[in-house]
């Protein structure tokens, strides 16, 4: 992996870290919705082994492939984050960052606590995944989880509440190059922050734990939706005066994984309410209305997106021509968004209303679109990785 980018790094690179590890979670979705698990919110050790060893050799070996997975791209996501960092650190110390910290590009270091949550949710996956008997202590665990995206969001506000104070105290906004949607990474940081925060809001059975839960998820959610109504009016102007910028014509799709996220946030909200407070199960036709106008979102945002960076020629310069650019990564975001958004409609909006029966012909059907776009994503992050670190 190259070493000492300085000035050449972009705080843009924690999104090689973010794409691995959302990969992982498009991994885990098999998991998830296949394998039973009546006694938890979420597979653990223990049903996922009872699969391999009990099951069909066939479904053994599918599992057996997706833990591998799963381990490989939580390795690269640690991996990188922890590249980052110490790149991050050495690019402080730069010239370059000091402009950075001048221009619009500051918003990007948002991409520093976003993916560090991204990271904290994989740490929790694979450990419920590979640590027998972790569910058995997990009320104890919930706290902690919030204390560690409590530091997360208050590093974020941190980030954003200088740059914004920069902009409005010294007005140099630079609206003549904001002809793309990357401000658009700050409500994706806090959105993944609310997302962090919607986990032990919809698993933990303790009342307190779950309800402060669920206050910093609205908290940062709202913040989250709040940034989107500002910068997607001002980003949109700017797009349709002078165009979109080329290089940051990827960020046209940073809508998808806001917005998935959003849906996962209302699933887990939804449930974690109706099971702590309600004391019944959420009515699945309110997760088939919301996930679905979610779902039709993406679909039209994901074709629009595509169209337009085709016709900048993104691809053939920056994916498969010779052009770099840390933006590349922003691509991955999406197609993981799509297939995790896509699984959770499959299961809570289908399945569960019973408008198709899960392990059916048209079951399998309806899960081809999402499996392609997730090799596809795979196959644009080797793409991306060989271009920007060929020795990994």
């Amino acid at each position: 992996m190259f070493k000492n980018f300085k000035g050449s790094y972009d705080p843009l690179y924690f999104l090689s870290s973010l794409g691995n590890g959302g990969l992982v979670i498009t991994f885990f979705m098999y998991l998830m919705f296949m394998i039973k698990h009546p006694n938890t919110p979420l597979p653990t050790f223990e049903d996922i082994s009872s699969v391999i060893l009990n099951g069909n050799k066939f479904t053994a070996v599918l599992t057996i492939v997706v833990l591998s997975a799963i381990i490989y791209f939580a390795i690269a996501n640690i991996k990188f984050l922890i590249w980052n960092i110490k790149e991050y650190f050495k690019f402080r110390k730069t010239n370059m960052f000091k402009v950075l910290k001048t221009s619009n590009s500051e918003v990007s270091l948002m991409a520093i606590p976003l993916s560090l949550a991204m990271t904290v949710n994989i740490i929790i996956i694979t450990a419920v995944v590979f640590i027998p008997n972790l569910w058995l202590y997990v009320e104890y665990l919930f706290p902690f989880a919030v204390i560690i995206f409590s530091f997360i969001g208050i590093y974020a506000l941190k980030i954003f509440s200088e740059y914004v104070s920069r902009i409005i105290v010294n007005g140099d906004f630079n609206f003549d190059k904001n002809n793309n949607l990357g401000q658009m990474i700050s409500a994706f940081s806090f959105m993944m922050i609310a997302a962090g925060f919607s986990s032990p809001a919809a698993m933990s059975t303790l009342k307190s734990v779950s309800s402060i839960s669920t206050i910093l998820s609205i908290f940062f959610t709202s913040i989250a939706l709040s940034i989107i109504l500002i910068k997607l009016i001002i980003g949109v102007k700017s797009i349709l005066q002078k165009g979109i910028d080329k290089e940051g014509a990827p960020s046209f799709l940073i809508i998808i994984p806001i917005f998935t996220i959003f849906g996962i946030i209302i699933v887990r909200l939804v449930s974690g309410i109706s099971h702590t407070f309600l004391h019944h199960n959420p009515n699945p036709l309110i997760m088939f209305v919301a996930l679905g106008i979610i779902a039709s979102i993406q679909i039209i945002i994901a074709y629009v997106g595509y169209k337009v960076i085709k016709k900048t020629k993104y691809f053939d310069e920056f994916i498969y021509g010779e052009k770099h650019s840390s933006g590349s990564y922003s691509l991955i975001c999406p197609g993981v968004a799509f297939m995790v958004l896509g699984m959770f409609f499959i299961h809570w909006g289908l399945v569960k209303t019973g408008i198709i029966n899960q392990f059916s012909l048209v079951y399998y059907l309806v899960l081809i679109p999402y499996v392609w776009i997730q090799l596809k994503t795979i196959f644009v992050l080797n793409k991306i990785n060989k271009k920007h670190f060929p020795i990994v």
